[in-house]
């Protein structure tokens, strides 16, 4: 799924504007064909402190009103869902994006991790490697 908004930011100046007040955020809406109902996420969407959400959500308020209601009998149901979230400023979805963003940003020194107490690192791994050693760091209980 696109990141939209994020253009030019690193990792760790997405988290400062995060901490600041900024969020991602999605616009469910609702795409119904009579009898069949489609409930779809927008793009993620990164609204920084002082941006509000409707110039990101007009669009997917449209599509819900125009098209979500005529599935019977998922689509008001369905529609009116995606209506709150819309007008209520999207579906947070910060953590799980934040998470992915960091587990996964260049920048960060990722030579080490920690599990139960238990760290390794990644270059001695390496360098064992390099030497001819065949061993494995498996941590244990």
């Amino acid at each position: 799924m696109q990141i939209k908004n994020i253009q030019g930011l690193r990792v760790a100046e997405i988290g400062q504007l995060v901490n600041q007040g900024g969020k991602f955020v999605i616009f469910p809406y609702t795409v119904s064909i009579v009898v069949m109902t489609f409930k779809r996420p927008s793009s993620i969407y990164f609204i920084r402190p002082d941006e509000g959400t409707f110039k990101y959500s007009y669009k997917h308020v449209a599509v819900n009103a125009v098209m979500g209601w005529w599935g019977i009998p998922w689509g008001p149901i369905y529609t009116i869902g995606a209506m709150y979230h819309q007008l209520s400023g999207g579906k947070d979805v910060t953590q799980a994006v934040m998470s992915d963003l960091i587990q996964n940003d260049p920048e960060a020194n990722t030579s080490t991790y920690n599990i139960n107490g238990t760290v390794s690192h990644n270059m001695q791994q390496q360098q064992q490697e390099n030497s001819g050693a065949s061993a494995y760091n498996v941590p244990r209980n």
